[in-house]
């Protein structure tokens, strides 16, 4: 395939800043004839598609600022490369039925993923946002501490087995405790290549092993699984369930039961509504530490999934196939 014609990438000059850097950005130019970036801040979905109308570019550049992509789209678009996490902002699942080739930041961003997944874990352990609560608002010290716990040589179960759990077993090979999953259709020898071992049941990953971490897809077959049952089979005093897959595996009643129980301790990073309200029971409770879904890419990485785009441009160019491809299948499954 020929070199395109013409590229426009629609980004915030923060999220260009930190996506498309200049070292990267230079690479992209380098692919197609032309090349332009524009900010257009504030434009609504029908100003930009008269924007990209009087473009018409070959390859579109997009993030989460970029508009929803009008339908029928302007003629020459082919391709739309987009160096986030869902689609489901820019595009609908008629473009995609109509041969609109969309691809995300696919597993580009994993292992930033996988750190903070990690780094829940040993908060939960070391019971982090509790002495951040009594710190800080208690103002007090060392009194009446809860027990803390170490990782190394501690069991770790983890629910699904996408990239992202994949990069976490790795993550945790230096502290020497196995690690289990639960993920029905992942074969066996991926398992094997990771040194992972298969629990047989949901129940099975809860009820041997203390932590447990959430990854699992969100799917008609996932959600709402994580039940009561689960979470009291971790041990009390010492269980822990991190959650930076999707919110709504997990079933919202237990989850604030248990939670407000203080039996163990959660890190969650996903919620069934979000922005998270600010009347949750789930906040100030001292053995559960929340961020606002930010596990994903940090700053000085996301250039990582800009280095994803310009492979995947690259790819485009020499005709090979395209990689994190979002199919109508995948735009069903993805949140």
């Amino acid at each position: 395939m020929p070199r395109p014609k013409s590229v426009f990438a629609h980004l915030a000059a923060s999220q260009r800043d930190v996506f498309l850097p200049p070292d990267i950005e230079n690479q992209l130019k380098e692919l197609t004839d032309h090349y332009e970036w524009q900010e257009l801040p504030g434009i609504d979905a029908d100003g930009f598609a008269a924007e990209l109308e009087r473009r018409n570019p070959e390859v579109l550049i997009g993030g989460w600022s970029t508009p929803r992509l009008p339908n029928p789209w302007p003629s020459n678009l082919r391709y739309v490369l987009y160096v986030s996490g869902s689609v489901k902002n820019i595009v609908s699942r008629e473009h995609l039925e109509q041969g609109l080739v969309i691809t995300n930041w696919g597993n580009s961003i994993s292992r930033i993923v996988a750190e903070a997944a990690l780094m829940h874990i040993l908060n939960c352990l070391r019971t982090t946002n509790h002495w951040t609560m009594h710190m800080h608002v208690a103002k007090g010290w060392n009194e009446n501490a809860p027990a803390a716990w170490s990782l190394y040589g501690r069991r770790v179960g983890i629910y699904g087995f996408g990239f992202i759990a994949r990069e976490l077993s790795r993550l945790l090979k230096p502290f020497g405790g196995e690690v289990t999953t639960f993920a029905p259709g992942v074969p066996d020898e991926v398992l094997a290549e990771h040194g992972v071992v298969r629990s047989e049941s949901l129940k099975q990953l809860f009820s041997e092993n203390p932590v447990v971490v959430n990854l699992a897809p969100l799917t008609p077959e996932t959600t709402n699984t994580i039940q009561r049952e689960h979470l009291m089979a971790l041990p009390e005093g010492e269980g822990v369930l991190v959650s930076v897959g999707r919110g709504p595996v997990i079933n919202e009643d237990t989850l604030i039961e248990v939670a407000k129980s203080g039996r163990i301790q959660f890190a969650l990073d996903v919620f069934h509504e979000e922005p998270l309200p600010a009347d949750s029971p789930l906040r100030g409770l001292p053995n559960v530490m929340l961020t606002p879904h930010r596990a994903g890419p940090t700053e000085d990485r996301m250039r990582d999934a800009g280095e994803f785009a310009v492979s995947n441009l690259q790819r485009y160019v020499n005709g090979e196939e395209l990689l994190a491809v979002v199919s109508p299948e995948i735009y069903d499954t993805s949140t």
